[in-house]
């Protein structure tokens, strides 16, 4: 045992180095991203600043280039008070006002589509350094978890089960989700709702100037960012909890659920319960609700299926989930050991939850046969905690 705990040891510490190297790598890569957010939104606000001041020149010019359209009209009908040279001057100045007057609305044009440019550049970096800190922050418990002493890691090694951990992940896991949905808060919702009152003054200049192509153009914009506004504070609040759960219960909801995902998915999805349907206690439902989320959130983003199966079994103490598709499928063995694909964490993730309630999962898939997800969970688990 002395030996095989120096060999731990070592592996640890090798570990502990590489990820430390990189996690310095990660913490690098999100200081150059935060840095380009910040040039990023100080460029957007300085032409946001600039198309407003042009805004301004345009109505200025549109009002003098009236006056001169005005004084030519007048100049040129009067020959008696006005000599040749007057109506020239006239002439030349409207001339003047009028191509001053387009090229300001070329300039326009230009910030408006550069405002649009930026904004998208910076969602999408905002995405970028919210991926790094999320990866940083992960990196920084495992290191936490392999600095411990040697017994406590063993002790870790040789029960999954071990208490002190699990009651550390999930206080890491609502913290996560915490600083998650006050970030999707602040940089989602939050600024797209000061950038439509921006928007809907410059609408309200257009109404003025009844520009009403523009206008009409605006608003489709605007109609489609409160859209998306809309959707992603549904987003956050059915991320907190779906009130439904509560109200209705598990399969009510896991069944609208399913309706919405075929919506929205426009993957042919089927719901079918088993057993004796009884409530569960609020924690069990929830974690259930979550576990069939995940696994159709996976056959969606990895499987591209055309028919999703979610069946729900009810046992004698024991809940049966099912949820099978005929997607692309996948080599279970390779997924496995491929720890940093995509479908490798989405596994993971799950496999976390249902060894947190004392369940067991299992996964068939093959290339290009499907995939079936079977998850067993003891529903007498929590009864002492409620």
């Amino acid at each position: 045992m002395e030996f095989q705990a120096d060999a731990i040891d070592r592996v640890i510490k090798n570990t502990i180095e590489v990820m430390e190297s990189s996690k310095y790598q990660i913490f690098e890569i999100l200081q150059v991203a935060r840095d380009e957010l910040a040039a990023l939104t100080r460029e957007l606000k300085r032409v946001m600043e600039e198309t407003e001041e042009t805004l301004q020149k345009v109505d200025k010019l549109e009002l003098n280039y009236h006056r001169s359209r005005i004084r030519l009209t007048e100049v040129s009908r009067d020959f008696v008070r006005y000599s040749e040279k007057d109506i020239r001057i006239a002439y030349e100045k409207a001339t003047e006002l009028q191509l001053e007057l387009m090229m300001t609305r070329e300039r326009e044009a230009y910030l408006r589509s550069r405002r649009d440019e930026l904004q998208m550049r910076v969602r999408s970096v905002e995405n970028s350094v919210e991926r790094a800190e999320s990866i940083g922050s992960q990196m920084s418990v495992v290191v936490e978890y392999l600095s411990g002493e040697l017994g406590q890691v063993t002790r870790i090694v040789e029960s999954a089960k071990n208490r002190q951990m699990i009651g550390l992940k999930i206080i890491l896991a609502q913290e996560e989700e915490r600083k998650r949905i006050a970030r999707e808060i602040h940089d989602g919702p939050a600024q797209m709702l000061a950038n439509l009152v921006l928007r809907t003054e410059i609408v309200e200049r257009m109404l003025l100037k009844q520009e009403f192509g523009l206008v009409q153009h605006e608003i489709v914009d605007l109609k489609g960012q409160v859209r998306f506004s809309l959707e992603e504070m549904r987003k956050v609040i059915f991320n907190l909890r779906p009130m439904a759960l509560d109200d209705l219960g598990l399969i009510p909801t896991l069944r609208k659920y399913v309706h919405d995902y075929e919506d929205k998915t426009k993957i042919r999805t089927a719901f079918e319960t088993r057993g004796k349907e009884h409530r569960l206690s609020s924690a069990m439902e929830a974690a259930v609700f979550r576990l069939v989320q995940e696994a159709l959130s996976n056959a969606a983003k990895h499987a591209y299926p055309s028919y999703v199966l979610v069946e729900i079994t009810f046992q004698a103490q024991l809940i049966k989930i099912v949820v099978k598709d005929n997607g692309l499928g996948f080599n279970v063995q390779k997924i496995k050991n491929e720890q940093s694909s995509r479908e490798s964490f989405g596994l993971v993730g799950m496999r976390e939850r249902v060894e947190l309630l004392e369940g067991r999962m299992e996964i068939e898939s093959a290339e290009n046969q499907g995939t079936s997800v079977v998850i067993h969970i003891p529903t007498n688990v929590d009864k002492g905690k409620e």
